[in-house]
């Protein structure tokens, strides 16, 4: 992981806040550039972070160990919560992941897939890009015969600046392998449709 000079960020901060012509002394905003210095650390936490390194620990279908059945069918994690920062504007967006992976000889266990969505959203994104590399993170730590992603999210640049556009959202889709498929992914898109059934 990259490490995140708070220094430097609360040093940006009480600059921004001269240029707007606030005093970075007076007492309610005194606090202001750590506080803003803390939380970008947090938002930019997936600096660096290895997203395929985060499925090292997947079991072979069939492991007896593992309880894994022999054959496994897709494996579909709806609804996981993400929050990530455009790089445009530097403002958040926030939404809800919904990854697909059908198995090809491993599975990796269910808190990795959204191990995987937060370390590649928390750093400066594109909602576009994310969706793709949460794919290719899947593909490339799994190596299964399909992925899907479908990304929902709302954007503050969007919903608080320019149009105010505020109940509108983006969705994503990035597919790979026979997820690709029309056929194959409608029977996955019906799945995650029917999340809120």
């Amino acid at each position: 992981m990259a490490e995140i000079d708070r220094e430097r960020i609360a040093g940006a901060v009480r600059e921004i806040l001269l240029a707007i012509g606030e005093d970075p002394a007076r007492p309610g905003i005194a606090r202001t550039p750590e506080r803003v210095a803390d939380a970008y650390a947090e938002f930019f936490s997936g600096q660096g972070v290895d997203p395929v390194a985060l499925l090292a620990d997947a079991v072979p279908i069939g492991s007896t160990d593992a309880g894994i059945p022999a054959t496994s069918d897709a494996v579909l994690l709806r609804d996981i919560a993400f929050r990530s920062i455009c790089e445009h504007h530097l403002l958040p967006f926030v939404g809800t992941a919904h990854v697909a992976y059908l198995p090809n000889e491993r599975v990796v266990g269910l808190g990795r897939v959204p191990a995987v969505v937060e370390a590649l959203s928390n750093r400066p994104q594109l909602q576009e890009r994310l969706t793709e590399e949460i794919a290719d993170a899947l593909v490339a730590g799994l190596d299964p015969k399909g992925v899907l992603v479908v990304l929902d999210a709302r954007h503050r640049c969007v919903t608080t600046r320019g149009s105010r556009q505020e109940r509108s959202s983006t969705v994503t889709i990035a597919s790979r392998g026979v997820l690709a498929e029309p056929a194959e992914r409608a029977e996955i898109m019906a799945l995650i449709g029917g999340a809120d059934a």
